[in-house]
């Protein structure tokens, strides 16, 4: 059974009445411009067709009450007391509440089950997805008008301040704003988005390397502070700022690893922007050199990369159907990311999949992705 039809079902089961409101918020893939968000630059994802799926119904007790398919379990919170426990799905949607509440939003109760299909932990922004279905939930209850970058901000500041996880707005924005059928080019210092449509005749292959990211904070809290010295060094807020004839001039002034992330931050932001020349072109072979050239940036000027996720990347490199790949995310395991010509996809999938197990021993998961359009809620009655 399709996950949207067990959620309805499941609902009507446990409350023994209909929904009335269906939601759904994607989970998303960069598809190029990687640690380049809090350096205020350019990124590049699409939302995928994988989602975290919500049915609901308004309560009149300002109770929120959810049943978790994923978890097997419920768990509940009054709109008049929300209160911290502990870490748990359940605090990502009260997050949510609190910080709709600070900002002024009239919250109505409500009840729901809850279930999605983004593999948690793979960097495919699961987190993000349930809190924009959450902030959606909420818009269509309270017949607000949908407004994607505010309710992006809300779900960004709700995992900030309220679960304690320091990501940038890349992934609230793409499942609140997506496109079918396109990537979003996102300005992290302005926020604007483009729309960006994919080559013809391609579609995205996400490869999950089945190995996950460990002690990364301290990684990625070094980087951060690398770009921020490199910054420093040339004058300016942020990377974003600092073109690269500057940086070719001044770069052997900084020490080795700020002048290693600079370099990588600074081309490629260059690279998302040809990347959006070559998509409105519909050039799929210069798009995927792009690809290639960005995990060789972040293999070795980043150092963000691990074995798993340098062999699934060459891997996919030389299939004769993939046009480029990269890994994609923080980096140390998760997730790589191929654009491959759309008649052989699946057949990419199967050689690849033996391929990777046979050269790491671990079992990959590959999707096949569809870029769809960002959260919506669909009124049953």
């Amino acid at each position: 059974m399709a996950l949207p039809q067990l959620v309805l079902q499941e609902f009507t089961t446990r409350f023994d009445a209909a929904p009335t409101y269906l939601v759904r918020a994607p989970g998303r893939v960069n598809l190029i411009g990687e640690h380049t968000d809090y350096n205020g630059g350019y990124v590049m994802p699409l939302a995928i067709d994988r989602a975290v799926w919500l049915a609901l119904r308004p309560r009149t007790d300002g109770q929120v009450v959810v049943y978790s398919l994923d978890f097997l379990q419920t768990a509940s919170f009054a709109l008049n007391m929300i209160t911290r426990g502990e870490a748990a799905w359940i605090e990502y949607l009260k997050g949510v509440a609190w910080v709709l509440q600070d900002q002024g939003y009239s919250l109505t109760g409500w009840e729901g089950v809850l279930a999605g299909n983004i593999p948690i932990g793979a960097g495919l922004s699961s987190s993000a997805a349930l809190e924009l279905a959450t902030a959606r939930a909420f818009a269509a209850l309270g017949d607000w008008e949908w407004a994607p970058t505010a309710m992006a901000l809300v779900g960004q500041h709700a995992e900030n301040k309220w679960v304690g996880v320091n990501c940038g707005i890349m992934d609230q924005m793409i499942s609140a704003a997506g496109r079918a059928d396109h990537a979003l080019l996102i300005d992290c210092q302005s926020l604007e988005t483009t729309p960006v449509p994919l080559p013809p005749e391609t579609v995205v292959v996400v490869m999950d390397t089945a190995t996950r990211r460990g002690l990364v904070d301290t990684a990625y809290n070094e980087r951060r502070a690398q770009c921020e010295a490199a910054a420093r060094f040339f004058g300016v807020a942020t990377l974003r700022e600092v073109s690269h004839a500057q940086f070719e001039a001044r770069s052997p002034q900084l020490a080795p690893l700020p002048r290693q992330r600079a370099r990588h931050v600074i081309t490629e932001n260059e690279r998302v922007l040809q990347a959006v020349m070559a998509m409105h072109g519909g050039d799929a072979h210069a798009l995927g050199q792009l690809m290639n050239a960005s995990h060789l940036s972040l293999r070795d000027d980043f150092e963000v990369s691990n074995a798993e996720l340098n062999t699934m990347v060459e891997l996919a490199q030389h299939s004769a159907v993939c046009y480029g790949a990269r890994m994609t995310g923080a980096g140390f395991g998760g997730c790589a990311v191929a654009l491959v010509y759309a008649a052989h996809a699946e057949q990419f999938v199967v050689s690849i999949t033996e391929h990777y197990r046979a050269t790491t021993g671990h079992q990959p998961s590959l999707y096949i992705c569809r870029a769809v359009d960002g959260a919506e809620a669909r009124a049953l009655t």
